[in-house]
């Protein structure tokens, strides 16, 4: 199970936090609490500056408290409403600064990342699959950092979405297949 894997148990429990905050916005300091750090590295890792990314997860949360009350339990972690909003608010933030995207990874990901992508990782040269990446649309960038930099699991993809498991699974397999088009393009050229 991973990090934001929660048991339905725990659901059920944070279900009834956020009930608890929806009467009485005081509480919203322990979904605050429970989630900031988890979201403040998701923010950090894409706009690789610490004051704006503050400033980001600081909006994220007042966005999250704001709408609070128009948030609908469906089963899955607070965590996933919290993602779609970070991700929002990211690309508002690089809409209004015209600043560069970061695209930060560790070679453990790049590792997995050149796995999908290749049935043999030596053939995979990391330059070419950086190109390929920053040939996508910010979309496309997101769903490759969320499955290969956040390590989220396609169940875990499918709730930030709020679309089915296997949906995106499928968007995943073509995301890759479109990246091996575009490898392969260098390759030849």
């Amino acid at each position: 199970m991973s990090r934001r894997t929660l048991s339905q148990a725990q659901i059920q429990e944070e279900y009834l936090l956020i009930e608890a905050a929806k009467k009485n916005p005081r509480r919203f300091a322990l979904l605050y609490d429970r989630y900031y750090r988890q979201i403040f590295l998701f923010v950090y890792k894409r706009i690789d500056e610490e004051e704006s990314t503050a400033d980001v997860t600081s909006q994220v949360f007042l966005k999250a408290m704001q709408n609070l009350p128009k948030y609908q339990f469906k089963g899955v972690p607070f965590s996933a409403w919290l993602y779609r909003i970070a991700i929002n608010e990211i690309n508002q933030h690089f809409r209004e600064s015209k600043a560069s995207r970061a695209i930060s990874m560790e070679s453990t990901q790049i590792t997995d990342m050149m796995d999908e992508v290749s049935e043999d990782a030596t053939d995979v040269n990391i330059s070419r699959m950086m190109e390929a990446i920053q040939q996508l649309a910010p979309d496309e960038v997101q769903l490759i950092e969320l499955r290969f930099f956040e390590r989220m699991s396609f169940k875990e993809v499918a709730d930030v979405y709020n679309i089915t498991e296997n949906n995106a699974k499928v968007k995943m397999y073509r995301l890759l297949t479109k990246m091996k088009k575009l490898m392969g393009k260098k390759i030849e050229a």
